[in-house]
């Protein structure tokens, strides 16, 4: 194998493959980056056989070959070469000679024949759907950070994804907040059964997708398959019963609030600069008219916030962790929030105004 490349093209694509493989033991294969060079083409592929990846990238090829080297020794020479462009031959010793094309520089690096490395997952091209990338990055980041990290609770570990009438849903719950999105599905797809997808694949995706055109989604019994682009990315699903997050869901709430989002994200940022560290709880209390956000800190300090609001109902205070209102609120573009509640102590339902396809759910704390 013999082929030469641009050092950024190449980089770029290793770096990633690196992310894939950087938990896994040094003498594990599983620690390397499968190359297959052909045709003017660099197949590059990874995996730590939960998640996988593969891409490929424009090269010169002097000679085809297939090989796999140490992924992290592999990328931290690319990087320390100068800019340009490098060479990569594979010696009848089984090692990998990287250097680049203009300077005398040299590295070596022993090989692991590729016979050896696991076979990545595949799926017929009739599984997959069309969706535009950009609905469905909103929908990861509507959701992910509402993930459990609870492990002992591995069946909240992912985020749920499922198809109910023409729309893709998504529903992230850690059992005490839960975020819902649901975008319509234009493109035929069709049903599966709803699935528990872990975060790394979502973070990856995240990363990886520029937000424009569509992206192809396939679903299987226990993987799913995302492409885009070059880059072909699978990962085995979570085999757990997902919660019934319909059952949380209240069916109706007797008062409503309505509020700017910049001046309730920015009062809960100042205020959360004096809350007890593992509770993170904030006091809101409402009235016609006005709405409070306060806090304390034992015999630190305490902090409070006003800003008109539009309510009209009894008024109440309501304690709850004050990142559970912060993160979706980062998420939501709409200039008006809704906050929908009923008791002190019962569910809070946060919505963008107008409301649109997502909402999430606040389970509130004791006051005191």
């Amino acid at each position: 194998m013999h082929f030469s490349c641009e050092k950024e093209l190449i980089v770029k694509e290793i770096a990633v493959a690196q992310e894939i493989i950087s938990s896994r033991n040094t003498l594990s294969i599983l620690s390397n980056v499968l190359l297959e060079n052909r045709d003017n083409l660099l197949a590059i592929k990874a995996t730590d056989l939960k998640v996988s990846f593969q891409t490929q990238i424009a090269v010169e090829t002097k000679s085809s070959g297939t090989v796999t080297v140490f992924c992290d020794k592999f990328l931290g020479i690319l990087r320390s070469l100068p800019e340009g462009e490098v060479e990569v031959e594979l010696q009848s010793d089984g090692m990998l000679y990287i250097r680049p094309v203009f300077q005398k520089i040299d590295f070596k690096l022993k090989s692991i024949p590729s016979d050896k490395y696991p076979e990545l997952k595949e799926i017929g091209e009739e599984a997959f759907f069309e969706f535009p990338q950009a609905e469905f990055l909103d929908m990861i980041a509507k959701t992910l950070f509402a993930v459990s990290s609870d492990e002992t609770r591995y069946f909240m570990n992912g985020v749920y994804f499922e198809k109910t009438d023409d729309k893709l849903v998504m529903v992230a719950t850690d059992g005490r907040r839960l975020s819902y999105v649901a975008k319509s599905a234009e493109a035929k797809v069709g049903d599966f059964k709803g699935v528990i997808i872990p975060p790394k694949i979502l973070h990856l995706i995240r990363k990886l997708c520029a937000g424009e055109g569509n992206l192809s989604l396939a679903i299987s019994e226990n993987s799913l398959f995302v492409r885009f682009g070059q880059l072909r990315i699978a990962s085995n699903l979570i085999d757990a019963q997902f919660p019934n997050y319909q059952r949380v869901i209240p069916k109706s709430q007797e008062h409503r609030l309505t509020v700017s989002r910049d001046s309730l994200q920015a009062a809960l940022r100042r205020v959360s600069l004096l809350v007890e560290e593992k509770s993170r709880r904030v006091q809101i209390s409402v009235e016609p008219g006005n709405l409070e956000v306060s806090s304390s800190e034992g015999e630190i300090g305490m902090a409070k916030e006003q800003m008109p609001c539009e309510y009209d109902g009894p008024a109440m205070t309501i304690a709850a962790n004050y990142g559970y209102l912060l993160e979706p609120l980062k998420e939501t573009s709409e200039q008006t929030v809704a906050l929908e509640f009923t008791e002190a102590d019962k569910a809070i339902t946060m919505k963008p105004v107008p409301e649109k396809d997502y909402f999430h759910i606040i389970m509130p704390m004791q006051i005191g």
